[in-house]
């Protein structure tokens, strides 16, 4: 072979193999992904994906609740991923989970002890479900949530309830299916301006929570459980142990809280006889936060004047249960998170995590397992 077919020879090769290595680049992030990452506060995680024990740059990926355009932009975000939609034949989603590394979907035991799951995405925010199962943090499996991404939706809902309650809305709408032009029967609105807030739980949905009440001239206070620090926009946090002193400076609460073992009950006759008499109890967060039943004692005493009720214990509502019938009280299905731009921000989210994933980076939105969230 001449030199001249030698070095033809071997300038082949190493175009193909530079063109190998900048396909198997992984690509940018999008930019409305790292646009929603700066808007919402997402957080990433300490360590690299490429660090994590187990880790893999070419994942097996089972994907629930994706249609065929999520499943292409997944598949764009990681190459060398193997991305396959979730069945719904029991036989066979047991074969998919035999192999995969990865799953995205809610918190549910079956998909958690696919045996060779190293990463768990979970869509929603609260992953009580996923931290109950036993030994997955000693199986090594990374967990990531929906976090930040329904907090628009969620605190425009509380904001919501809150309104209605103040200018009596959820009676005159009952005055209204009765064909009733009654003046009188709500008495007098309530301003909220200059009015205190109290935000338990100051994470993403808490913090989306205090920038609303912000902006309608409201005093804003809240409790966090890590530090004492926030935003601008709010006057005060305080820690868990305080929550009671700041309850009587409260005009309105929000439960924001994830439920864990110490926020679970939180809000109990103790609570409620701490807060400014006709105050508004709002719950977007968990309904085991609340012992239900001095809930009913406060409202029927006046201690309370008006609650809003996105999520109960039990849920959901049995019939006949006293909160159905109070007129002071707004309740419904555990939907605050639903929106017509929610959808698009989770899977973003996941999409962009995915990135992360197969590229090597920290992901976003790691659940410390240890704490449940």
């Amino acid at each position: 072979m001449s030199a001249h077919v030698q070095f033809a020879a071997c300038l082949v090769l190493l175009t193909s193999l530079l063109g190998s290595a900048t396909q198997a680049k992984p690509p940018p992030p999008d930019p409305a992904a790292a646009a929603m990452i700066r808007e919402l506060g997402l957080r990433e995680g300490a360590v690299a994906s490429r660090d994590l024990p187990g880790w893999s740059a070419t994942p097996r990926v089972l994907v629930l609740r994706a249609d065929a355009e999520r499943l292409a932009a997944l598949q764009r975000a990681a190459p060398g991923a193997a991305i396959v939609a979730a069945s719904d034949d029991p036989t066979a989603l047991a074969k998919q989970l035999a192999t995969a590394t990865a799953v995205f979907g809610a918190c549910d035991p079956t998909l958690l002890a696919a045996p060779r799951l190293h990463w768990f995405q979970s869509y929603p925010v609260g992953v009580e479900r996923c931290v109950a199962v036993e030994g997955l943090a000693a199986r090594g499996v990374v967990l990531t949530n929906g976090q930040r991404t329904s907090g628009p939706p969620i605190a425009e809902h509380a904001i919501a309830m809150m309104m209605s309650l103040a200018r009596g809305l959820p009676q005159y709408g009952r005055y209204q299916q009765a064909g009733e032009w009654n003046r009188e029967g709500f008495g007098r609105a309530r301003e909220l301006k200059g009015r205190t807030l109290l935000v338990v739980g100051l994470g993403g949905i808490g913090t989306e929570v205090a920038w609303r009440g912000h902006g309608l001239g409201m005093r804003v206070i809240a409790t966090r459980n890590s530090s004492r620090e926030g935003p601008d926009y709010v006057a005060r946090v305080g820690l868990p142990d305080e929550l009671l002193a700041l309850a009587a400076e409260a005009d309105v609460v929000v439960n924001a809280a994830p439920i864990t073992p110490a926020t679970t009950g939180i809000f109990d006759a103790r609570f409620f006889a701490a807060m400014k008499p006709g105050g508004y109890f709002i719950n977007i967060a968990r309904g085991r936060s609340v012992v239900q039943d001095d809930l009913v004692a406060a409202l029927r005493s006046g201690q309370l004047g008006g609650a809003g009720l996105d999520v109960t214990d039990p849920e959901p509502l049995p019939p006949g249960h006293p909160l159905w019938a109070m007129e002071n009280v707004i309740i419904t299905p555990h939907i605050a998170g639903d929106s017509d731009r929610e959808d698009a921000r989770l899977w973003l989210l996941v999409t962009e995590n995915l990135r992360r994933y197969a590229a090597g980076e920290p992901l976003l939105n790691r659940v410390d397992i240890a704490r449940g969230y």
